[in-house]
């Protein structure tokens, strides 16, 4: 295996939903895990480092994660 493919990190999940791409990701050499969120309608998205023991609940919550690690709290409208 090449040095350029064990720095690639391992799809771990994905999922879609209605021009939102979810992905979780794990790098190996760092042991790192992230979340990285890509909506296609509006051509932007996000990554954010979530902790191992962490990682499905921010795959099911990006946002909440996203807004937790900038130092912001998730307002939920009613």
């Amino acid at each position: 295996m090449t040095t350029a493919a064990k720095n690639q990190p391992t799809e771990l999940a994905h999922r879609t939903n209605d021009g939102i791409d979810v992905y979780l990701f794990w790098n190996q050499p760092s042991g790192s895990v992230t979340v990285s969120v890509f909506d296609n309608k509006a051509n932007a998205g996000f990554e954010v480092e979530v902790d191992g023991p962490r990682a499905l609940d921010a795959f099911n919550h990006p946002y909440a994660y996203h807004a937790r690690s900038r130092g912001e709290d998730l307002v939920v409208a009613a």
